[in-house]
């Protein structure tokens, strides 16, 4: 496939809210079953180790109405808990056998408690992630926890998961990582032949498609997109951050590149990108996930820093690492996490004298032009500043 029509499936599986994918994926073998989950990070190996399709659930972007969602849940919160209420209750999740619910914020913590009272007939799993990073406490904590996820899958399987099988799912799952992260430093050294609208629908389609099959089409996507040269323009390289629960509507990220940014890294999906390095694939294997998990895992506003020093840390290595020139902050409207952390972030910048902007959305978000301009503002006193 081209690169067109590459970006051209994945735009489809991106809108796309009755998971036929997913629906397909099931029928292909009789007994398949699909585990949709949350952002921000679960141990997918576990879920595919069971043979089962992970499936990443988002909110309902900017193509859905919110009706029956908006009935539980009050106005003043963040949009992705009422947009995912509305996908399940008009039955666009019913492809799904179960839902996974990692600790992010308190309200996906009611959500998962929703989850359980609406949809008693599926398998529903709260699942809390450590905040203590010391093998002996938070590791014995995750593992756990895994093993909790591990047994009860087995359960809805009907059969074990072996710890073959688990360190199997690791190194597939290892591939694909690698795959995420070749793409995001090949778009760090050519973001004009790798849009970031395009390696958003990349990253999305590794969302409901199984992941050899993503890993593969990652790959030829890099392939086909060094063949075809597009115009290099003199834009702003920045850092967009924020966004790693509910996500931009693809408007808004299109949006923010023809005001004359390129992006050139995020926090987008960050499940795909969240583990920083292979996971051992030998020994045992929910040891190795939890390792990583505690030593090798991005920074993010719903993740505990022990250290008052940590913090701006990862995303002062994500502005020197990629020559980003500055920071855009994108946080999702009453997001706390996001939205707490944005001061004391900005304020590491303001000492190492990075330029930043901030703004809020709504996946939802509608009206673009305000965005537009600020980023476009922003992009040019960014070339201003460097020619001083």
């Amino acid at each position: 496939m081209s690169t067109k029509e590459i970006v051209a499936r994945c735009e489809q599986l991106f809108e796309d809210l009755d998971f036929s994918a997913v629906k397909q994926w099931k029928a292909a073998a009789p007994g398949r079953k699909a585990i949709g989950y949350m952002p921000i990070y679960v141990p997918r190996e576990i879920v595919h180790a069971a043979g089962m399709l992970p499936v990443g659930v988002f909110g309902g972007g900017d193509q859905l109405e919110v009706i029956q969602g908006d009935a539980y849940y009050q106005s003043y919160i963040c949009r992705i808990p009422r947009s995912t209420l509305e996908l399940g209750l008009t039955g666009r999740l019913d492809c799904l056998d179960g839902m996974l619910f990692p600790s992010i914020c308190d309200v996906i913590r009611n959500l998962s408690g929703m989850w359980q009272i609406l949809f008693k007939d599926k398998y529903v799993k709260y699942f809390d992630l450590p905040q203590t990073y010391d093998d002996a406490t938070g590791g014995s904590f995750y593992v756990h926890e895994m093993q909790t996820l591990r047994a009860d899958l087995a359960r809805l399987a009907g059969r074990e998961i072996t710890d073959d099988q688990l360190r199997a799912s690791i190194a597939v799952y290892n591939d694909n990582r690698r795959a995420v992260r070749e793409l995001y430093a090949y778009r760090a050294k050519k973001p004009w032949q790798a849009p970031t609208s395009e390696v958003y629908l990349l990253l999305r389609a590794g969302c409901v498609l199984p992941v050899e099959e993503h890993t593969r089409l990652v790959r030829q996507y890099l392939a086909q997109a060094d063949l075809e040269k597009r115009a290099q323009r003199d834009n702003a390289r920045v850092v967009l951050t924020g966004a790693f629960c509910e996500q931009p509507p693809l408007g808004l990220i299109k949006s923010i590149e023809m005001a004359g940014c390129y992006v050139v890294d995020d926090d987008f999906q960050l499940v795909q990108s969240y583990l920083l390095e292979d996971v051992s694939a030998a020994g045992d294997p929910l040891e190795a996930l939890s390792r990583a998990f505690l030593h090798h895992s991005a920074q993010t506003s719903s993740k505990y820093d022990e250290k008052k020093e940590d913090k701006g840390k990862f995303l002062l290595h994500q502005v020197k690492t990629r020559g980003a020139e500055g920071v855009v902050f994108a946080a999702p409207s009453f997001c706390d996490p996001a939205l707490l952390e944005r001061p004391m972030l900005q304020e590491v910048l303001a000492k190492h004298k990075i330029p930043y902007t901030a703004f809020k959305y709504a996946e939802n978000t509608g009206q673009m032009a305000p965005i537009r301009e600020q980023a476009g503002t922003f992009a040019d006193s960014i070339k201003l500043w460097s020619a001083a």
